[in-house]
Formats: structure tokens, C-alpha cells, sequence
């Protein structure tokens, strides 16, 4: 399967179990947690970590954690509050 398969290139969202997701969603929390784990962003940390909890609804939808695990306990800690 191709990514254009589950979302066509003009589309930027989809609905997965009544959570929209945005095409980006993924790489955009990836971006969030490199932002927290940079200690010369620290200014950026407090807005990486809204962002990347806002995120965690949309990865859950889309099955991200089912399949992957984090490494990092913090991250995990932040998956499990942004499930709630």
C-alpha cells in the first residue's frame, strides 16, 4: 500500500474512528518530541509539548502506538496523558 492509497495527495485529512487526522500528523509530532529533547529549545519546549500532546489522539486513531513503542519514559508518560 501507498500513502496516496489511505490519503490522496489533494486531501489533508481523514476521519479514523471520529478523530479527524491531518495529513503530517506524524512528522509533526516527531518534530514536537526533537524540540523537547533539544536542550538549546527550551523556549520552544512549553508550545512542543501542547502541540505534541494535541497529537496524541489522531496517532492512536491511526494505530501508531499499537505498533510502536517509545523508548524514552517521558515520552511514554506523555502518550498516556494525551490518551486521556
Amino acid at each position: 500500500m501507498k500513502p496516496e492509497d489511505i490519503l490522496a495527495d489533494q486531501e489533508n485529512t481523514i476521519l479514523i474512528n471520529d478523530v479527524l487526522v491531518r495529513k503530517g500528523s506524524v512528522g509533526a509530532f516527531l518534530v514536537n518530541w526533537r524540540i523537547l529533547q533539544d536542550p538549546h529549545q527550551k523556549e520552544a519546549h512549553a508550545q512542543a509539548k501542547v502541540d505534541l500532546l494535541a497529537l496524541i489522539p489522531a496517532l492512536h486513531a491511526l494505530g501508531l502506538f499499537e505498533t510502536l513503542q517509545p523508548r524514552d519514559p517521558m515520552l511514554a508518560e506523555l502518550i498516556q496523558i494525551g490518551a486521556i
